[in-house]
Formats: C-alpha cells, structure tokens, sequence
C-alpha cells in the first residue's frame, strides 16, 4: 500500500535527472537518465576572472567553465548574493540558504551528486573542489534559489538577478511504496502562506490529486514489470534484473506575478538499459486557482502559434535539437508548456521528434515576443 509519509532520507540510486547547463544558453535543464561522477576532484580546471552583474552591480568572480557548464566559487555566494552558505568537511555536505530555500549538497555519491532542496532529493551535476574551493553549478543552483540567470554574449557577462516571488511558501509531501513493495517515491509541491486561500487550497487538492493518479498508475506498471521480470529470471536462472522504480520529481520554474508554473518529471525504469520520463506541466493563475491555457501564458496574443512556431524553427535552425521528422507546427490544444522567469517555455516528449539520448526537446519562447 502506498502512504503520504514526511520526508526522510531515502537510499542513494541511479540518477534520473543528467544535467547540461551552458550559461549561454537562457534554456531549463533537461531531463535524461544518464548517470554523473561525482565531485570532481581529480582534474584540475583553469580558473578564470567571470563578469558578473548582480542585480545591476558589477563584480568579477573565480569561475570554471567545463563542457559548455559553468561553476562559481561558492564563497561568492556569501559575499555577492547574500545567501548563507556551510561546508561541512567531516559530513562532506554543503547547505545554501536563502530566499524561504534550504539546499543541501552531499559530494560523496558515487554517480551523482545528491542535492536536497525544501525536502526533495534530486541529482544533479557535482561541484567542482579545487585547493581547498568548493565550485557550483551556476544555472542549477541559482534558478533554484530564486535568481534569474542571463549571458550578454558581446560583454561576456553573466547576469544574476534576484526574482521578486509571489509571497508564499512552497512545501514537498510525497507518497511512497511501503516497506517490501517495489521502489516509488512521487514528491509533490504544497504551497502555504498565499493570501488567497481559497485559490491555495484548489491548487493544492489538484496537485496531491493528480500525484496520487500518477502514483497509482505508477504502482500498475511496476507490479505488471516484476511479474514479468520475475518471469524471465525464472526461464533463464543465469538472468538478473534490475529492480524496477517509479519517481516524480518537481520543480518550481516560475513564481510570480500571481502565477505559479512547475512541472514534475515522472520517471519510470522497469529494468532494461535505461527508463523513460514522462514531464507534466502545470501553470495556474493564483488569484482563482484554475490553470492557464497556452494562450493565456502567451500574454492572450492572437498570433501565438505562429510566434511559438517562428521561435523553434529558428533554434532548430541553430542546431538546438536534431528532429527525427519535420516539424510543422505545434498543436495548440495539446502542447505541453511551462513558464520561467523570462519565457514561455514550450516542449515535446522523449521520442515524440528526438533520439532518447536529447532528452526532453524544450524552446523558451521570451514573453517579449508575445507583447
């Protein structure tokens, strides 16, 4: 039987989540299970003077930039963006505070780093340890800690803003397998705090409805993969499968103007060479709790399908993504779509236009294309 539980530590597992974070590029990270190292010790990286401006000030920063990602010395987000920061080298375990957010960081994975974030585990790119200096993940730190991250290509700079956030506050419940049952862990977001109440409590009973929809049919597929599995293993005793798993992991893309905007990575693994993720999208409008249409998040300009159309024919031009067949246009009744900071963001499943190995095909679409 699954059970709503508070958050505990669980046991470390394969990641789900691979992460490309090019500063360049003002694109959320993608969803691909292909697993990570761990902190980087071992290789050492040239240290560069970075352009920073935060919130409009300029400073220069010590960065590494690794394979199109790029890493802040942690230090300077104690001194320039006024966040709290602990490393612990005995626990091996870095705590960021700030912004109504606690992060957690634990460098000893073997795959990948575990990062913890409001009470949900997630995995992601390790930092980088160099004489004695902890290096982030800028892009997958900061758009979790409420900043907005930007690159001004002819300056080389990076900008850092802090986003002025609805006020209220965002809380992780989760359901999951009981003791002996296969692996499911489903986190879910809860807000509290907003002035409309009403609207809060619509929001929170659809979210932890549709978490429990997905956490059910979730427990269907493992059942049906470990009779199966249990099956072959029978027919061929020198066979081993994996154990199957099922996890949601949500994130928080957009906070503001009285709108809230998440999606939850579903990802289902039932023992072959990699699993599948399933990302489901939610924008509501937190003055009445509904959700928005892609219209509505398009600022209700009548031409938004040819504006979203124009703007992924020109990244794929840009060689953003390689689609297996032609794109035509989107289907404005079924696109899946989620906001940040500064864009729509529209995307399309795995194997819906790409190879598993490009993840979740995704085009930010900035909301001044739209006015």
């Amino acid at each position: 039987m699954m059970k709503h539980v508070p958050f505990k530590k669980r046991n470390k597992k394969t990641p789900v989540i691979a992460l490309a974070t090019a500063i360049a590029l003002s694109v959320p990270l993608v969803a691909a299970p292909i697993p990570q190292a761990a902190a980087q010790e071992t290789t050492q990286h040239r240290v560069i003077t970075q352009a920073y401006t935060v919130d409009g000030t300029h400073v220069e920063l010590p960065t590494i930039n690794v394979d199109g990602s790029t890493y802040i010395g942690l230090r300077s987000l104690n001194n320039q963006l006024g966040l709290t920061t602990n490393w612990s080298p005995t626990t091996r375990v870095v705590t960021v505070e700030g912004n109504k957010r606690t992060m957690t960081v634990e460098l000893s994975d073997t795959y990948a780093t575990t990062y913890t974030l409001n009470g949900q585990t997630m995995y992601g790119e390790p930092p980088i340890i160099q004489d004695g200096t902890t290096y982030m993940p800028v892009r997958f730190l900061l758009e979790r800690m409420g900043y907005g991250i930007g690159y001004d290509a002819p300056s080389r700079t990076v900008s850092i803003t802090k986003i002025v956030e609805n006020d209220l506050t965002i809380e992780t419940a989760k359901i999951e397998s009981a003791e002996g049952e296969p692996s499911l862990l489903v986190h879910y977001p809860q807000i509290s705090g907003y002035a409309n109440a009403e609207a809060q409590a619509r929001i929170n009973d659809f979210l932890k409805q549709q978490a429990e929809e997905r956490a059910e049919a979730g427990a269907g597929d493992l059942a049906t993969a470990e009779a199966d599995n249990a099956q072959l293993e029978a027919e061929s005793p020198d066979l081993s499968v994996p154990a199957s798993t099922f996890d949601g992991t949500y994130l928080i893309t957009y906070n503001e103007q009285d709108k809230l905007s998440l999606y939850v990575d579903y990802y289902l693994y039932t023992g072959g060479a990699h699993g599948i993720t399933d990302r489901v999208a939610y924008t509501f409008d937190l003055t009445t709790g509904e959700q928005l249409t892609l219209q509505q998040a398009a600022e209700g300009n009548a031409n938004y399908v040819d504006i979203i159309n124009d703007a992924i024919e020109r990244q794929l031009a840009a060689g953003a993504y390689t689609f297996m067949e032609p794109f035509t246009s989107i289907d404005p009744a079924e696109q899946r779509f989620f906001l940040k900071h500064d864009a729509l963001v529209v995307y399309f499943g795995v194997y819906d236009y790409t190879a598993y190995a490009e993840g979740i095909p995704q085009f930010p679409v900035p909301f001044t294309a739209f006015k």
